[in-house]
């Protein structure tokens, strides 16, 4: 009967006959939002509140417009689309961000620290704009003696600072002047940038892995979970996409059958907070925690605007805020500022954006309270 109604259904909709779903459409899975021959509708009406079949894809694609209505329902907190799942929104995050005080110079507000690639250059660059623009104080881009006059050529606000070797890069480090450090973009995932992950995450510093950081442990991921396990106490942030995840994660969540039980597994196994990016990008905490966004817009689809990311989160982590929440928040702003753009946007407009997002927060946070989740 299940299989005859959605036959009828795919009929009527070839004869462009509006669908309207209640709860949500059949065949839409409601814990992981996975299609079982789903027919796409124009509105779904759900009671109560979300549900994460509501948010992930394809079921949020299916569901058309999608209206919550008042069946007198327990209240939940704010957000929350099941027991251990939350819609990102700043509700969630927005009493964690750094607040600015009188009191405050670039000391205070952290430093961040980004591995600049050579000889591509573009994604540590504008990875660094995006930690200085999200606030961090101080930005510094650590590069190969070769590679000084690109970068010094390209960066104004941000700093540039040169290493020969291995002995370099960790005699920098013992200084323990940074706050928070990002691995990946344009790092290449040879045998070097392996090293030079270790050796950042036995600093004990909060960090961001992504792109080549990642790829660089594909063979060996045990390797990289056991550094984490044992220096970042939790402080460290991972951000694959799809492929990149796979690589690293692809024994760990074999068993997963959907994005977000996915996710879960990767942070479970590695230790860290996992961000799987993608138009439903989840956030996911080792304790089974999990943020589903939706508010990224097609736009993001282009180059660099995963290094941007990275960004973000090292920004917020450099200036104090909780791992889940910092990437969390992270997430949304990349989406809110690609939306402030527009069409035609490119990787190295969404720093630009970040200020005038804070700014519309700022305003809307100072009239609504909130709560959040605690991981």
């Amino acid at each position: 009967m299940h299989h005859a109604a959605l036959d009828t259904a795919a009929a009527a909709a070839t004869r462009e006959i509006a669908m309207v779903a209640v709860d949500l459409p059949s065949g839409v899975l409601a814990d992981n939002g996975l299609s079982l021959g789903a027919v796409a509708c124009v509105v779904t009406v759900t009671g109560g509140h979300k549900k994460p079949g509501h948010l992930l894809q394809p079921g949020r694609s299916l569901c058309g417009e999608l209206v919550v209505a008042d069946i007198d329902t327990p209240a939940w907190r704010p957000n929350e689309v099941d027991a251990d799942t939350f819609e990102n929104g700043p509700v969630l995050w927005r009493d964690a961000l750094p607040a600015l005080v009188p009191s405050d110079n670039k000391y205070t507000r952290g430093h961040a620290l980004v591995w600049g690639g050579w000889p591509t250059t573009g994604a540590a660059r504008m990875a660094a704009m995006a930690a200085a623009r999200v606030g961090a104080g101080l930005t510094t881009i650590v590069v190969p003696e070769a590679a000084l006059n690109v970068y010094a050529a390209a960066m104004t606000s941000v700093m540039v600072q040169t290493v020969a070797g291995p002995e370099d890069l960790s005699q920098l480090l013992s200084l323990g002047r940074f706050t928070a450090l990002l691995m990946g973009p344009g790092a290449g995932a040879g045998r070097e940038t392996r090293a030079r992950v270790l050796a950042m995450l036995g600093t004990g510093r909060p960090m961001v892995l992504d792109a080549d950081a990642l790829t660089a442990f594909e063979h060996d991921p045990q390797v990289l979970f056991d550094a984490i396990a044992k220096y970042s106490k939790g402080a460290c942030v991972l951000t694959p996409h799809s492929g990149e995840f796979l690589r690293l994660f692809g024994a760990a969540a074999a068993n997963a059958c959907d994005k977000l039980s996915a996710a879960r597994a990767a942070a479970r196994a590695s230790g860290a907070i996992v961000v799987l990016k993608g138009s439903d990008t989840v956030i996911a905490a080792p304790n089974g925690l999990a943020i589903i966004n939706t508010n990224a817009p097609p736009t993001l689809a282009t180059a660099g605007a995963g290094d941007v990311l990275a960004g973000l989160v090292l920004g917020l982590l450099a200036q104090g805020m909780a791992p889940w929440l910092a990437a969390a928040a992270a997430v949304w702003l990349h989406g809110a500022a690609a939306s402030r753009f527009g069409p035609g946007l490119l990787a190295q407009d969404l720093p630009e954006c970040i200020p005038g997002v804070l700014r519309r927060l700022a305003r809307a946070s100072a009239q609504v309270g909130s709560r959040m989740p605690t991981n």
